[in-house]
């Protein structure tokens, strides 16, 4: 994020411009803070709430908590589309699902290599394929209408429906993976009922300031910079929203919890296209061209290669995550490096 700003900085400008985009940045990155505390209220909260009515640890795991950690982006892509800041709005998603598997997962694998044995990330790696390439397509074309986006939330209802079917006739092991991460999650089974309706509302709180002060400051910075609001939406308001993921994924990581560690991600990403993106098209139709159409090809390339490590059973080695990495890392110096060259909003 500091290289983003000096490298818009150093394009010139007086002091006072440098003054805005300053406390902008600290705006943003405090938002960010607020995002993320956010976030782990309202799933901590809601893990507990679901134990409370009897839902399984599995079931839990693959709903409450995939989706749970990608609330800062639906508070965020519902209020840039509220305030017609499309590119935000696209940007947060796709940048959060290129930041997911190409960063996040390398990471992971790097720290511990994840083996899945979950049966139904075969049927997540490709339905995430399969939304990744609707989504591309319907942007880089008729852009998505309000009845496009209640097709995306069906759509979501559906795969979590057959995903929680297919999770019943899962190993024990899997079944015991997610039932020791459940706990350690809400730390008792024996919550509070009180104290988790509050963290729920403490969580969806925190998540609807955060998301206003993080769109305003996003939009400042780019009016301020000439930069495009896509770039912003791409890099620092994506991965900032992914710091939840980020969180979840390391310390399964560090557990061993494989298929905890790619089911957030996986789950994670089609919640992002499918629930977030229907959502912020009910909101506000997404025009075509919110997007260069590089950036929307680049997340469908990364989640085709999710396919052939869902054949080998999920073992992701820290040699590819290493390259995950890299490649990560040359996405967002080419995104710098073009920052405002080309503007689309």
């Amino acid at each position: 994020m500091l290289a983003l700003h000096s490298v818009l900085v150093n394009r010139g400008g007086d002091t006072h411009r440098e003054f805005v985009v300053g406390l902008q940045i600290a705006l943003l990155v405090g938002s960010l803070v607020v995002l993320t505390v956010g976030a782990e209220l309202l799933v901590r909260g809601a893990v507990a709430l679901a134990v409370r009515l009897g839902v399984s640890p599995l079931a839990v795991g693959l709903t409450v908590v995939a989706f749970g950690t990608s609330t800062p982006e639906l508070v965020v892509t519902l209020r840039a589309a509220g305030v017609g800041s499309a590119a935000i709005a696209v940007g947060n998603v796709v940048g959060s699902n290129i930041c997911n598997i190409a960063l996040i997962l390398g990471l992971g694998a790097l720290i511990r290599p994840p083996s899945v044995h979950a049966k139904v990330f075969r049927i997540d790696a490709p339905v995430l394929v399969v939304a990744s390439v609707v989504v591309a397509v319907l942007l880089s074309g008729i852009g998505i209408s309000r009845v496009a986006g209640v097709v995306l939330l069906a759509a979501l209802a559906l795969f979590t429906a057959v995903a929680l079917r297919h999770a019943r006739n899962e190993s024990s092991d899997v079944k015991g993976e997610f039932d020791d991460a459940i706990g350690d999650a809400i730390g008792t089974r024996s919550v509070w009922l009180g104290w988790s309706i509050l963290q729920v509302s403490a969580g969806l709180a925190l998540l609807m300031a955060g998301g206003s002060i993080l769109v305003a400051a996003a939009v400042t910075i780019a009016t301020t910079l000439g930069v495009s609001e896509a770039v912003i939406g791409l890099t620092i308001v994506a991965v900032g929203t992914s710091l939840p993921e980020l969180a979840a994924t390391v310390v399964a990581a560090v557990r061993g919890q494989g298929d905890i560690a790619v089911g957030n991600v996986v789950g994670s990403n089609i919640f992002n296209l499918l629930g977030i993106v229907g959502a912020g098209a009910v909101v506000a139709p997404i025009g075509a061209g919110a997007l260069p159409v590089a950036d929307l090809w680049f997340m469908v390339a990364l989640a085709v290669v999710l396919i052939p490590i869902a054949r080998t059973g999920f073992t992701v080695s820290r040699i590819e995550g290493a390259l995950l990495l890299t490649v990560y890392g040359g996405y967002i110096a080419w995104l710098i490096g073009t920052a405002g060259a080309s503007p689309i909003v």
